[in-house]
């Protein structure tokens, strides 16, 4: 049921964060903000298909 996915910043494009999402329940794409190291602030990552 548990599906690992990536995190990609929006506005860099980078992929920092790897999470575990349970599909049945968020069957949508999962949208968090976060901090980007790159570009030093928090910003929305999108999970990446």
């Amino acid at each position: 049921m548990r599906d690992f996915v990536r995190l990609v910043c929006t506005s860099c494009g980078n992929e920092n964060y790897y999470t575990d999402k349970n599909k049945k329940a968020t069957p949508d794409r999962l949208e968090m903000k976060k901090y980007c190291p790159h570009e030093r602030k928090h910003t929305v990552h999108k999970e990446k298909k």
